[in-house]
């Protein structure tokens, strides 16, 4: 039949996904153009064989033959493997093989080797495309015809100048005339004309400058550069904000201490000039004067002179040295206290800026409503009065305000606290998350007003309050978390409930070191503490399930201490360390952001258990 007997065709193990990802593949590109093509690089691996081969070697030989050198084959097994890579245009370099080809020896040959192949490739076509776009504008023809024009136009203009030379020459000279016929008025013009062209261009020369400078542009949008974030950079802008807050500190402190009459000898004298000079209308000179010294003083510290004169003893502050190169460790506390400092520092200027919002939006009436009145009475006293007067009244008033009323407040709290009006507005004056928590609290006070209209309970329930509890409290005793009610998800008594600072519970993972699965050994959820257990909440754990929830007696606790959970980062961690006698390694509760109110809460109530009541067996 024209069969023959043969080997089979060996080809590559197909399974479905690689047929559904193959002809996913090919309708992805089916649509490509020759010039996407060209940067893809075809790959494809060979092996070579040394001394022997694979299939059957027949050899045909004499009797006593069989040791001839071309009836022998090598026995050992030894090859070599090499890989290719093809593009559209170029064929790429071998590359040979020692070890077996796996997925991360390939990646690791096309980041060495086809990588910068196909740079290369794409310099290449990148020139070739450059040498096709001069060919098809055809540079140098331009620059010829340029050349040509140029030529023309320089003949041109020689040849006007020659005609009007001769034309020149040509006229005869002409008599002066007393009168100047009508036909003269041309030449006239021309004088005049020449006359303001002289004038603009003088004027031009002489202001032209200044004009330039009052000529309109469009503004440009310069975007700076971002530098990259750095540990060493990080440090010295720091040190470079704190010395260039120095001189504003060291002025503040010293308008402090005057206040404050830390030096009762520079106070007294600057209270006796200020008051002198408010009295004859001298203060704004005063100032002045003040300010004119201070700069000569920097003049002379400048120029060498050592003067140091502060009324507050100034305090040298150690100078750390720079540190060339920082571990992983004190990067990331370097970090963490830029971090906090800017949190303290944009929270401080955030509460100024509400408050001053707030002032003037009337959000407290009666605050605002002193300033209102307090601008009413400036504005028509400045109308009615003249401004000497205003001016002695106001630089009065200063000087008594702060060197005897701010003493007087900040020496006597109380006295401050009742009839600093300024103070009192400034510290009644709420701050956006203020009034976002009264909002809440009247919320959940009108809450708690609509539960407490309910049907009347039965004498059997009345019975079950205890004793010294108000109704109120009892409502509150049904807490309820996002699986049910808190009692039942962890099979507790109705009237355990968690503590007030608690209620809606602290999120954190346990670590139960005793499990070796991984779904066992760690666990997401939420840590409630109530008067006599600690229960954790899974959050993988069902509604109603409570195989993966953990429920610890408080009395069953035989230790409790701070821990950390990765011994490698700095700080003193985030994780509480719990040991039961159930267990053989602490239980931890890891990754807890409120980690120290927890263990305080915790401990708190452990210690209340251990001294007030008996522990229940």
């Amino acid at each position: 039949m024209g069969r023959q007997s043969c080997s089979p065709v060996r080809v590559p193990m197909l399974t479905p996904v690689h047929c559904r990802k193959s002809q996913q593949w090919v309708r992805e590109h089916q649509n490509w153009a020759p010039e996407q093509w060209k940067k893809v690089a075809w790959s494809d691996e060979s092996r070579f064989l040394l001394h022997h081969m694979d299939g059957w070697v027949r050899v045909c030989h004499l009797p006593g033959e069989h040791m001839a050198t071309g009836c022998t084959m090598g026995r050992g097994r030894r090859q070599c493997d090499a890989l290719g890579n093809v593009l559209l245009e170029t064929f790429g370099p071998a590359i040979h093989v020692d070890v077996t080809l796996t997925c991360t020896t390939y990646l690791s040959i096309v980041a060495d080797h086809v990588h910068p192949l196909i740079e290369m490739v794409d310099v290449a076509s990148f020139k070739e495309e450059l040498r096709k776009l001069r060919e098809e504008t055809n540079v140098e023809t331009i620059k010829q015809e340029l050349e040509r024009e140029r030529s023309r136009r320089l003949e041109l203009e020689q040849k006007m100048s020659d005609v009007l030379k001769t034309r020149c020459e040509d006229s005869p000279p002409q008599p002066p005339r007393k009168q100047q016929p009508p036909a003269a008025n041309g030449t006239d013009k021309q004088q005049k004309e020449t006359v303001c062209s002289r004038l603009q261009s003088w004027l031009y020369d002489r202001f032209g400058v200044y004009i330039e400078d009052f000529r309109f542009q469009p503004e440009e949008n310069t975007v700076e550069a971002e530098e990259p974030l750095s540990a060493k950079r990080l440090t010295e802008n720091m040190r470079r904000l704190k010395r260039g807050a120095r001189p504003v500190t060291n002025f503040l402190r010293n308008l402090s201490a005057l206040s404050n009459w830390h030096s009762v000898y520079t106070s007294a004298i600057a209270f006796i000039i200020y008051m002198n000079a408010a009295w004859h209308g001298w203060a704004i000179p005063l100032f002045l004067f003040l300010a004119i010294l201070r700069l000569s003083l920097n003049y002379l510290i400048a120029r060498g002179w050592r003067i140091q004169w502060s009324i507050v003893p100034e305090v040298s502050e150690p100078v750390e040295p720079p540190k060339e190169d920082l571990t992983v460790s004190e990067k990331f506390q370097l970090v963490l206290d830029v971090a906090q400092k800017a949190q303290n520092l944009f929270g401080k200027m955030s509460d100024v800026l509400e408050k001053i919002k707030n002032l003037f939006m009337w959000v407290q009436p009666e605050i605002t409503q002193k300033l209102y009145i307090a601008l009413w009475v400036a504005f028509i006293s400045s109308c009615v009065l003249p401004y000497k007067l205003m001016g002695f009244m106001i630089g009065l008033y200063a000087g008594i305000k702060f060197f005897i009323i701010d003493f007087l407040f900040k020496s006597c709290p109380k006295l401050r606290d009742k009839y600093d009006t300024p103070h009192i507005m400034w510290n009644s004056l709420p701050t956006d998350p203020q009034l976002k928590e009264r909002s809440n609290a009247t919320v959940s006070r009108r809450l708690s007003g609509c539960e407490k209209i309910q049907p009347v309970v039965s004498r059997s329930s009345l019975a079950t309050i205890p004793a010294g509890v108000t109704r109120e409290e009892e409502s509150g005793r049904s807490h309820s978390t996002k699986k049910g009610a808190f009692h039942e998800v962890f099979n507790l008594p109705e009237n355990e409930r968690p503590l007030p600072v608690c209620e809606n519970g602290w999120r954190c993972c346990l670590i139960n070191r005793d499990r070796k699965m991984p779904t066992d050994y760690i666990r997401n959820g939420m840590l409630y503490v109530t008067e006599n257990y600690l229960c954790f909440e899974s959050s993988s754990s069902r509604s109603g399930s409570s195989k993966k929830n953990k429920v610890i007696k408080l009395v069953d606790i035989t230790d409790i201490q701070k821990y950390k959970v990765l011994s490698v980062l700095p700080g003193s961690g985030m994780g509480i360390s719990i040991a039961t006698p159930s267990t053989q390694k602490p239980l931890v509760f890891g990754a807890m952001i409120h980690r120290d109110e927890a263990f305080e809460t915790i401990f708190t109530q452990y210690m209340k258990i251990m001294t007030t009541a008996n522990p229940e067996t």
